[in-house]
């Protein structure tokens, strides 16, 4: 049996490109579409290179893709490796498989193209699935999620307008697998107006959601890249943050699952995989790896637990870069592992920030990419103006080195900083933990400072609203062993205080003594299903406040974390408070 053998598009290692640039390219936006459109409709759902069967990977209809079966178990495992060291690596050649069938397809349709066709072949020979950079500006735009028809230059030179594939996957039919409300919908759906099989996306709420979320998501990637050092803390959403009380790339990316999906297809990992944003967002997902490691040279996939395994990982063993990332096949008879994948150049791609460095001077990228990392995301930390009151060694420091990123938004003004003679800021956090498959579906836990609304369906729109940690649940873990076996599984997120404290709280320092009772008295908490307005009780919920200092040491290109304390008063008594009532070190 002849395997798909995953060695991505032909044509070099060109960018993918960020979708706001992207769509600006005739020739690559007028070839996606139509290429997308062909793994949408030219061969049926259940053919192999279909998009539904490479969405399927992800989740349902929990079938084996490639012929790729193994341990057997009473209950389908499934590929997922969610929640594992091996999340990163595992998309990456998923997303690549995605790509160098979309690129197959683009090839097919250059070759209809009877005007300049010379032009057509050359672009599809360098396409390359976008990415959408949520933490640069977290609404896509309108030809991502609110235009149903898209202008394209035709085969003969034309412009035409053609149905957009980017908006919705139409299901032909709907997989008999699917459970409500997912069995009723014809297409995906985004932030749907209701669980009714009339049901259509709310792209006013979509956006307001997203903008909403803006500068939490801008703080959650900054601090991820620049703070968490060690790839258990990088790599997942399991407990063990490194000591940096700052978000995995996973919980980071269950977030914009969630946000974007609401009680949509992109908030269930089981069906999440059917809408074709995904793509888009894991292709940023599959960006950031790249940049963190960068960052963090030599750091790679380190020994983890593979907690009960799932359908090709025996239970209770040990996972690590040489473990197969299957069903992802590397030749004909050898699978992709996490070993293989650092080096992006070797599935045919790379990202626009590597252009015109030196990959064989590990320094110099690192020193490069953390310049672009402060450029895009560094007003993250305070805001863009921040002052920072240095101490007697003051010719030793510096200020934060942020430029604005390349599309600010107003949130990003705040107060200058004042530290009454007590030194360097502090980074004010919220740890969010529970068990996260307590409710059996996905939910949010949103984090307000000052008042909270009254109406549940104005949380996560509220200007209050400063951040949440969310929990991206499989509806369908009845049938996927893996998502069993982990029914005790604790998981925690962060989420950044400071910025919404100067915002709000109009305090004049960062300090323990003057951020403690303001936080006592003005920060809450809501629980809530995916949708984001039905609430929703989590027995397990621990919510713990952390400070950390930040220093600016000269030649330093980020900001450097002290030593981390913990203030269990400032929740604890609460419903979902700290359990712990003694301060500490974290």
């Amino acid at each position: 049996m002849s395997r798909f053998v995953i060695s991505g598009p032909g044509g070099g290692a060109p960018n993918r490109l960020e979708i706001r640039t992207f769509v600006q390219h005739d020739k690559y936006f007028s070839l996606y579409i139509q290429a997308l459109q062909l793994m949408y409709t030219k061969e049926s759902q259940a053919a192999l290179q279909s998009f539904f069967q490479v969405g399927g990977i992800h989740g349902l209809p929990y079938i084996p893709w490639d012929g790729v079966t193994g341990i057997p178990n009473p209950t389908w495992g499934g590929y997922c490796t969610h929640g594992s060291v091996l999340f990163p690596t595992w998309h990456r050649p998923y997303v690549s498989a995605f790509e160098q069938i979309l690129w197959t397809r683009a090839q097919e349709v250059a070759a209809t193209y009877t005007v300049d066709q010379a032009a057509w072949k050359a672009a599809a020979t360098t396409l390359r699935q976008p990415y959408w950079d949520w933490a640069v500006n977290s609404v896509p735009p309108d030809e991502v999620i609110a235009k149903q028809t898209v202008s394209i230059t035709g085969h003969d030179g034309k412009k035409k307008d053609v149905a957009n594939p980017l908006y919705h996957y139409t299901f032909h039919p709907i997989d008999p697998s699917f459970p409500t409300p997912y069995s009723g919908w014809k297409t995906t759906l985004r932030q749907p107006t209701s669980l009714q099989p009339d049901a259509t996306d709310n792209i006013a709420r979509l956006r307001l959601v997203l903008k909403n979320a803006q500068s939490n998501i801008r703080s959650n990637t900054y601090n991820l890249l620049t703070r968490v050092t060690t790839w258990p803390a990088f790599s997942n959403h399991t407990v063990g943050d490194g000591g940096s009380t700052s978000n995995s790339l996973e919980a980071i990316h269950d977030g914009i699952h969630v946000y974007v999906g609401g009680n949509g297809q992109m908030g269930d990992p089981a069906v999440a995989g059917f809408d074709p944003i995904f793509f888009l967002h894991h292709c940023n997902v599959d960006r950031l790896l790249s940049l963190w490691s960068a960052l963090h040279h030599g750091v790679w996939v380190t020994p983890g637990p593979s907690q009960r395994g799932t359908l090709t990982i025996p239970a209770n063993s040990t996972v690590d870069t040489n473990t197969n990332l299957t069903p992802f096949y590397h030749t004909q008879t050898a699978f992709w592992a996490s070993a293989g994948v650092p080096d992006t150049t070797k599935l045919g791609y790379t990202y626009p920030e590597f252009n015109g460095l030196d990959t064989s001077n590990p320094a110099a990228v690192q020193k490069a990419i953390a310049a672009i990392v402060n450029k895009l995301y560094g007003s993250a930390v305070f805001g863009v103006q921040s002052a920072l009151v240095q101490e007697p060694a003051a010719a030793a420091q510096q200020p934060v080195a942020a430029a604005a990123p390349s599309a600010p938004s107003a949130d990003d003004h705040h107060p200058t900083i004042q530290h009454a003679g007590h030194g360097y800021p502090r980074d004010w956090t919220a740890r969010v933990e529970f068990k996260k498959f307590e409710t059996g579906q996905s939910f949010s836990v949103l984090l307000f400072l000052g008042s909270v609304p009254e109406k549940p369906e104005e949380y996560i729109t509220s200007p209050h609203f400063v951040g949440a940690h969310h929990a991206f649940v499989n509806s369908a873990a009845s049938h996927c062993q893996n998502c069993q076996n982990q029914a005790e599984l604790v998981e925690e997120g962060f989420v950044h205080l400071s910025r919404g404290i100067l915002q709000y709280g109009k305090l004049e320092s960062l300090d323990a003594e003057v951020v403690e009772p303001y936080l006592t008295k003005d920060l809450h908490w809501r629980a809530v299903k995916a949708d984001g307005i039905t609430p929703v009780e989590i027995p397990s919920l621990e919510v713990s406040i952390f400070s950390t200092p930040l220093t600016y040491p000269r030649g330093s290109a980020f900001p450097i974390a002290g030593n981390t304390n913990r203030h269990s008063g400032i929740t604890h008594g609460r419903r979902g408070g700290s359990r712990e009532l003694h301060p500490g070190n974290h």
